[in-house]
Formats: structure tokens, C-alpha cells, sequence
């Protein structure tokens, strides 16, 4: 029996190591949606509270809860978080991906 566990690094991304095509929009969707969770674990805020301080659907509130995001652009997850009383500060940062799964598929 061979006892010895291969480590893989992962890229800081899951969903870039589990193959999703829009890997960078869903982890910055996903970190927007913490910070809301965040925020409202903070504040001790119900969803229903967290509707009445902002005029944001409850039903909004808790789908960000159960992280089923795929109906929030990122530009709403900020104008939640902006509801909330919070700033949100974005930088940017481009860089050539490294050679992998997307030259591949543009080879001849």
C-alpha cells in the first residue's frame, strides 16, 4: 500500500482548477457574495432586516446566502454591498494566462 499523498496547488481560483469557462466572473461574484454575508452576519441582520435598510427582496438575500448566484451580475452584488453602507474599492490587474487549456484549443 503506498501511503504517500500527491499535493496539487491549486491556482487560488476553483472554479479555474474545477474547468468552469467564466472562472474569474464566478470568483469575484463569489467574493462580492461573502462580503455580503459578512456584512449582514456582522450586523446580526436578518434577510427580511437587511430588505427594509436597503429595498432589496428578501428572496435576494437569502439566494446570496445560499450562494445560487447565477441571477446576480457583479455590478449588483456591489449595489447590494453599496446598500449596505459599504464601499467597495476594485482594482485590475491583467496578465497573460499561462500556456494550458486555452492554446490548446486554438492550435490547428
Amino acid at each position: 500500500m503506498n501511503d504517500e499523498i500527491e499535493i496539487i496547488r491549486g491556482s487560488g481560483n476553483v472554479f479555474r482548477d474545477l474547468g468552469h469557462p467564466d472562472a474569474d466572473r464566478e470568483q469575484l461574484r463569489a467574493l462580492l457574495a461573502a462580503r455580503i454575508i459578512g456584512v449582514l452576519d456582522d450586523r446580526k441582520l436578518t434577510v427580511r432586516a437587511a430588505h427594509e435598510l436597503t429595498g432589496i427582496a428578501a428572496a435576494d438575500f437569502s439566494r446570496i446566502r445560499r450562494a445560487k448566484l447565477d441571477r446576480f451580475t457583479i455590478d449588483r452584488l456591489m449595489s447590494i454591498l453599496a446598500g449596505l453602507g459599504q464601499d467597495v474599492e476594485v482594482t485590475v490587474s491583467v496578465r497573460p494566462r499561462r500556456a494550458g487549456k486555452l492554446e490548446a484549443e486554438l492550435r490547428p
